[in-house]
């Protein structure tokens, strides 16, 4: 992502693109921000870790690919064209393009439109702030509670994601996922320790837990959904919002945590309100009332 041209530092990949397409939102995973809209999204190439469990390998973990040349100007004139409230930069890690991202970020608020950050959380305090200050809404992966874990699995620092976290949720909206492997971060005192530091920062921050599956450097066999539903009951005990994901067929319903009332239902990407409604104060159970932190219209 970084270059020395002879003695100048050079960003040879600024402006050249991997995937560009509208999604749900409910895709990145985000479900409390603007639940139910499309957006459009936007790739690149790179990473700043090396999981052997990545996902999304094939663009993150080499920059030989094909490329597609995209201004900022041109990705935001995309975005007001397909009728996209905001830009989600997702895919593989938009932190590696800080420079892009946040000139496209200050083209998009002139234009209207919001801005999404789908990130691994690694980032210094400084261009965290600069990225921070054009951004509205963000899903960190938090990919495990054990240093050790991000040392060896993913060449990075838990620390470091940490204030990267409680940093982003002073100042936007915030959602969390952890992939759950089976025999490296499954264990109930991992995602205890996750839920926990979530909730001493906000227990309103939602937090989705992902089931694996083989891909890249691993071929561990897939995480059983039991296991998923285990551990949303353990972080349940200290988060209001939490949600099991990669689970064919699982519902992934947001519930009021004073009543229980269906506030809104997800079957897949399909996203309908049940009883959440909208006043000026902002979301709010149809049956008891309590506040929702739900941004956007619904």
């Amino acid at each position: 992502m970084r270059r020395n041209a002879g003695g100048r530092l050079t960003i040879p990949l600024h402006g050249r693109i991997s995937s560009l397409a509208v999604d749900p939102i409910e895709k990145k995973p985000l479900y409390h921000f603007h639940p139910g809209a499309g957006i459009l999204s936007v790739g690149f190439a790179g990473c700043s870790f090396h999981c052997g469990f990545c996902q999304n390998y094939e663009i993150s973990q080499t920059t030989d690919l094909p490329l597609q040349e995209m201004a900022p100007r041109d990705l935001v004139a995309a975005a007001v064209r397909k009728g996209s409230f905001a830009i989600a930069y997702t895919y593989s890690e938009p932190l590696v393009h800080a420079e892009y991202v946040i000139e496209a970020s200050r083209l998009s608020r002139a234009r209207g439109l919001a801005n999404v950050l789908v990130t691994n959380g690694y980032v210094n305090p400084e261009p965290a702030e600069e990225i921070l200050s054009v951004t509205d809404a963000a899903n960190i992966d938090l990919k495990a509670f054990d240093p050790a874990f991000y040392s060896q699995e993913c060449g990075g620092n838990l620390e470091e994601v940490k204030r990267f976290i409680e940093a982003a949720a002073r100042r936007i909206h915030v959602e969390v996922t952890t992939l759950v492997i089976p025999g490296k971060n499954d264990a109930a005192e991992q995602i205890a320790g996750i839920a926990g530091f979530l909730s001493s920062i906000s227990p309103d921050i939602p937090l989705h837990l992902s089931a694996y599956y083989p891909r890249y450097k691993y071929d561990i066999p897939p995480t059983p959904p039991g296991t998923i539903l285990a551990l949303v009951k353990t972080a349940r005990k200290s988060l209001r919002y939490v949600y099991a994901g990669n689970i064919a067929g699982e519902a992934s319903d947001t519930r009021c945590p004073g009543c229980g009332d269906l506030l809104i239902r997800r079957h897949g990407y399909q996203t309908g309100v049940a009883d959440l409604k909208r006043t000026p104060e902002g979301a709010v159970c149809g049956g008891c009332g309590m506040k929702i932190p739900v941004v956007g219209a619904v």
